[in-house]
């Protein structure tokens, strides 16, 4: 959804659409009354795995471009409405896959309104919007979980179930501009699925954080490298491109008795280490997000991704995106050297 689109339908001024969502009434009763906030990229898979899922019926997607209505409702054949707001009160669950810096309103009028809420990643871009969302979830009692995919594909290898730390860390994560994900620096856009993952190796706090960063196709960085270091020694270095004419997607963590290297392009995996690892698989991770939602929704399941830990890696894309310019400033890199 553009940012133009989003004011217009702040202002119940958005182009020609339906204003007001009517639920069908056809679906079977004992169904979950799914909901998707957004039609794009990620947006049409989230709505797709609902519709596939027996335990759903898929009621209403929500996006003020009227040519991605009339591509959900000519795929899906579900009702389509201008404005979000529309299928408040409407759903049990819902998916919000609109812009990032979105998220945070929306979801915390779904939460407000009774529905479980999946959010794509970050599950905000306000420390204090992220708390107030988790407290939300939990005084109203209602799943919170965000779309850290890689999550999925990454504990399939079993890497997770290992309870020491690596003592490095070492992540990229590059591709060419596609004009998505704008609103937000690359490190919320595409280095924060890394960082949950080097939090998910690394336990404890940061002691440290240095960044550089490049913005050159729009006011947020597109270019971004930064180091980690945390407060049992361990350190990280991530870098993530969206304006890379490389599309490179990859990890390497040194052990005291070795080192594991995983390619996410070419799914090979290097291991010198004496752990036994599963053969890197990436199948759907998305439709496993989606899936794992629903049933813990229905069945009370736990959730691979805990809103807490979204926040915690919301906080270190922050504080290395406060890194790269200083405040107010745009184009000059910046060394960040202490957290204190």
């Amino acid at each position: 959804m553009s940012r133009a689109c989003l004011r217009a339908v702040a202002h119940s001024k958005c182009p020609s659409g339906v204003v007001a969502v009517h639920i069908r009434q056809d679906q079977e009763p004992g169904l979950l009354r799914a909901g998707v906030i957004g039609f794009g990229a990620f947006g049409r898979h989230h709505a797709t795995k609902y519709a596939a899922n027996p335990a759903v019926a898929l009621t209403a997607i929500a996006d003020p471009s009227l040519e991605a209505r009339r591509t959900a409702m000519a795929k899906l054949g579900v009702p389509t409405a201008s404005d979000w707001r529309s299928l408040l009160g409407t759903v049990d669950l819902v998916s919000i896959c609109s812009p990032a810096v979105t998220h945070g309103e929306i979801v915390r009028a779904f939460l407000a309104a009774g529905a479980h809420v999946l959010v794509e990643k970050p599950i905000a871009t306000d420390l204090d919007e992220a708390d107030a969302l988790i407290a939300l979830a939990e005084t109203r009692n209602r799943v919170l979980t965000v779309g850290h995919q890689e999550r999925f594909v990454f504990a399939r290898t079993g890497l997770l179930d290992y309870d020491d730390a690596p003592l490095q860390v070492e992540c990229w994560r590059t591709g060419p501009w596609t004009g998505r994900g704008d609103d937000v620096s690359v490190v919320l856009d595409l280095m924060i699925h890394d960082l949950d993952l080097v939090h998910r190796l690394i336990p404890g706090g940061l002691d440290d954080v240095t960044a550089r960063g490049l913005a050159s196709r729009c006011r947020h960085p597109d270019d971004v490298t930064a180091n980690l270091v945390f407060e049992n020694g361990s350190a990280a270095k991530l870098r993530a491109s969206r304006v890379s004419g490389d599309r490179q997607r990859g990890m390497r963590a040194v052990y005291p008795d070795g080192v594991i290297e995983i390619d996410f392009m070419t799914r090979e995996i290097s291991n010198s280490t004496g752990r036994t690892l599963n053969p890197l698989v990436l199948d759907d991770p998305l439709g496993e997000s989606v899936t794992a939602f629903v049933d813990a929704v229905r069945l009370g399941a736990d959730t691979l991704v805990r809103p807490e830990e979204a926040r915690r890696a919301l906080e270190t894309a922050l504080l290395i995106d406060d890194a790269c310019f200083p405040a107010g400033q745009v184009g000059a890199p910046k060394v960040y050297a202490t957290i204190g």
